[in-house]
């Protein structure tokens, strides 16, 4: 059978893939016992990624169309699996369904074992200040007494709120109390920014390439990505002020300082030109903060959030970075009429907060621990981005460029030629480093020869080892060459 793909229809490519089977299978076109082509090789015919044929033939062999074997392949199921045997499980909601494609793209990660862990951006626990951290929640619980285990407000802890009120500020953002809402850290903060302005069917223009899991928000919310692409100096803003045009664009979320994948940080004229586009084109725009106090090397651009003098941005903060995952404590920065709508979004989200660890937290900012871990988590980030860059330097061939930035825990590599990362990847784990390939933060999922690299759980020794045995496997590819010289992009 000849199949084809639409990549500019609704429907994900690996749908669209196990649709047509589907229907060859039941319209007597396959039979069972048919052998279906490989995975490498279908790939291959239809120009998509290999994931996404898998994901694919994952889908159909849940439903029991197909049967796959290791080492035989996968095969039309025979007259005991019947293609109609799926409609006996409940029916999903079609964003689950979608939802679940979006996943099934996913690369697989176990644990990383022996392996270099450059793929992951979750702080090394070895780095937590959990003594620190202890002694604030024994003062909190102490001081707080039962009243601290009862609901809270939706707004969250009050104390928590002075304190991040007074550290946005110190860092130059303008911020009072009232004006910040507290939630369950980045994610939830993400899909209360987007439900603020888009509803099912609408669209948000997001950068690409972009936070995955700001992608599977979006279509966990039955809102469409638009992509926006990224250059060395930030989104390319003659494709914003287009894409922003669009009546169905309600949005635009976007990730200034110490990018994720990226790692760069747009300077303050692009900042005010972005803002502009935003204001011209009447779309508000949110701002991701996530890593805005890892600042390593000089001084920071002021925030999109700083230059908003109309009231267009909603700024995110979290702690997940900078401290570590567990508090599940984040924020929205708005203003006006923006807050009310927030507050009425988080009591529909869920009840209350988690009290004691927002009062821990607010004891820990505000008797200067906070202050004191940054110090030390900056020169260890400091020394670990300066360790990889030297060992990209050394190791990675002609034609490969990266990003050098000035805080954070993410370098963006790309590789030279036509060098699939998703295809690296599972060699490269082999050979004792993971990476997260440059695909899974592109809207579309299409291949990219691009990769992100991270020094939070990995230390200098790692991160040289790690990168030799990269720069090996690359060089190995028929794209790449021997480099004389650098190819660094300077950010």
């Amino acid at each position: 059978m000849r199949m084809r793909v639409d990549r500019h229809s609704d429907s994900p490519v690996n749908r669209q893939i196990a649709d047509q089977i589907r229907d060859a299978v039941a319209a007597g076109r396959l039979a069972g016992g048919d052998r279906l082509p490989t995975i490498r090789g279908l790939a291959a015919e239809l120009g998509v990624n290999r994931d996404t044929v898998a994901a694919a033939y994952e889908r159909l062999a849940a439903e029991g169309v197909v049967e796959s074997t290791v080492g035989r392949g996968t095969f039309v199921a025979g007259a005991g699996h019947p293609v109609a045997a799926a409609s006996a499980a409940p029916q999903l909601s079609p964003l689950v369904e979608r939802l679940l494609d979006f996943e099934r793209t996913r690369p697989g990660y176990a644990d990383a074992g022996d392996c270099v862990a450059m793929h992951a951006l979750i702080p090394e626990p070895a780095l937590y200040p959990v003594d620190a951290f202890r002694r604030a929640l024994n003062r909190a619980l102490s001081d707080g007494g039962a009243e601290l285990l009862l609901y809270g407000g939706p707004q969250g802890h009050g104390g928590l709120r002075d304190a991040l009120a007074a550290h946005l500020d110190e860092a130059g953002v303008p911020a009072r109390t009232d004006e910040l809402v507290l939630c369950h850290g980045a994610s939830q903060g993400i899909s209360l920014a987007v439900r603020l302005f888009a509803a099912a069917g609408d669209a948000v223009a997001v950068e690409e390439p972009t936070y995955s899991n700001v992608l599977a928000t979006l279509h966990s919310l039955g809102v469409r990505p638009v992509a926006v692409p990224m250059t060395h100096a930030g989104p390319d803003l003659d494709a914003l002020e287009r894409v922003l045009a669009r009546p169905d664009v309600k949005a635009f979320y976007t990730i200034p300082t110490f990018h994720n994948p990226m790692g760069i940080s747009t300077d303050v004229d692009h900042r005010r030109a972005l803002l502009q586009a935003a204001e011209r084109a009447g779309k508000p725009v949110i701002e991701d903060a996530f890593e805005m106090d890892l600042g390593f090397a000089g001084a920071p651009a002021p925030s999109l959030a700083t230059l908003d003098r109309a009231g267009w941005v909603v700024q995110l903060f979290s702690f997940s970075k900078s401290l570590f995952p567990g508090t599940r404590v984040g924020s929205l920065l708005a203003r006006g009429a923006n807050v009310e709508a927030l507050l009425a979004l988080k009591r529909a989200s869920d009840l209350s907060d988690a009290m004691p660890l927002q009062a821990a937290l607010a004891d820990f900012v505000t008797s200067g621990a906070y202050r004191r871990h940054l110090g030390g988590l900056r020169r260890i980030l400091a020394a670990r981005r300066d360790a990889l860059l030297a060992a990209l330097e050394k190791h990675m061939p002609e034609g490969a460029r990266w990003t050098e930035p000035r805080g954070g825990y993410q370098v963006w590599l790309e590789l030279p030629g036509g060098i699939d990362t998703a295809a690296l990847l599972p060699e490269a784990a082999r050979a004792g480093l993971l990476f997260a390939p440059g695909y899974q933060f592109n809207v579309d999922g299409r291949p990219s020869n691009a990769m992100r690299l991270t020094i939070a759980m990995a230390d200098e020794a790692e991160i040289a080892r790690g990168v030799a045995t990269l720069g090996a496997l690359v060089r190995r590819t028929p794209e790449s060459s021997p480099r004389p010289s650098a190819a660094a992009v300077h950010v």
